[in-house]
């Protein structure tokens, strides 16, 4: 934000009469106008779809309609769309015959992204513009399949919502694959219930680690794993809780340790935040009779250890509740 951080102070504009005005006199006046505005959208309101802003398209359309609409960005700026807006869809054929999944953002403009739209002619100087035409930037965002954004930069915009998300759409074959879809946008206003959000992860993709007392004399006490919720799109760290799903029970060797044995423990959650939080299980040695969390189990190589909680599905199931 410009104002808040970017200056030590505020400054009022006078004027008086006799006063010999400059063009940078009435467009810093403009300026604060402005930015003071996007500090209470910033200040009192999240980023997301005002009103309006619906986005329609069925299977086998080439283009989506976007209706006349209100947005507002992490940074507090209107995003005004005041007729309706036709976008074509990216024109890919697919990923190796299965459909490519695009998201469609829209953010705020800059000057030079503005058509002039109207000129005047300078008293002994050239003509310039008096008035630009404000409309809002469109952009398809390619998603790897995590249905996050490939390109990193997009991403970080996307996340940090810089650009809004107004739907999700499949193309394939250059056409749309199925219904568009509005579920990824999020409101500006605020809701009046908790927002609760649940996921899964895994069992493919995980990598787990050893949790372990660190220092000098460290003792691995069980599992541990980040688990990314940034899909949730949280503003603030919500309250998680968690459980781990699969077979407890393991019928293969594992790097010397014989079957069977089984793994359990007590779910811990740590370092939450709006994007991620880690989930230690602790797992305490109880039983030579059916090998319990052997501790033999401690010194097989983690890649040893995913292979075989993969193969038995092992996944995490979250949900987390932000006030």
């Amino acid at each position: 934000m410009a104002i808040i951080g970017g200056t030590q102070f505020l400054e009022r504009l006078t004027f008086f009469n006799g006063e010999r005005l400059f063009a940078e006199d009435l467009q810093t006046l403009e300026s604060v106008n402005r930015e003071m505005r996007w500090l209470h959208n910033q200040s009192l309101h999240q980023p997301g779809v005002g009103s309006g802003y619906a986005v329609t398209g069925s299977k086998g359309d080439r283009q989506v309609t976007v209706t006349p609409g209100y947005a507002i960005d992490a940074c507090g700026r209107e995003i005004v769309l005041t007729e309706n807006h036709v976008e074509p869809i990216p024109p890919v054929a697919g990923n190796n015959g299965l459909p490519a999944s695009y998201d469609l953002t829209v953010s705020y403009p800059t000057d030079s992204d503005l058509v002039e739209s109207q000129t005047r002619q300078g008293i002994c100087l050239p003509q310039g513009a008096v008035r630009l035409r404000e409309a809002p930037n469109f952009c398809w965002i390619e998603l790897g399949q995590n249905l996050q954004p490939k390109d990193p930069q997009l991403k970080i915009d996307e996340q940090t919502n810089m650009r809004i998300v107004l739907a999700r759409v499949q193309v394939l074959n250059c056409q749309l694959y199925q219904q568009v879809s509005t579920a990824q946008r999020r409101n500006a206003r605020q809701s009046t219930r908790p927002r609760v959000v649940c996921g899964r992860s895994g069992p493919s993709g995980l990598n787990w680690s050893f949790a372990s007392t660190g220092g000098a004399h460290a003792v691995n006490f069980g599992l541990q794993i980040d688990i990314d919720t940034s899909a949730a799109r949280f503003q603030t760290p919500p309250c998680y809780s968690a459980y781990i799903l699969g077979d407890r029970l393991f019928t293969n060797a594992l790097d010397g340790l014989e079957p069977p044995f089984l793994l359990d423990g007590w779910v811990n959650i740590s370092s939450p935040s709006a994007t991620a939080f880690t989930l230690q299980m602790v797992m305490p040695d109880l039983s030579d009779d059916i090998k319990v969390n052997p501790a033999r189990f401690f010194s097989v190589p983690l890649a040893d250890v995913n292979t075989a909680l993969a193969g038995n599905d092992w996944s995490v199931v979250w949900l987390g509740v932000e006030p």
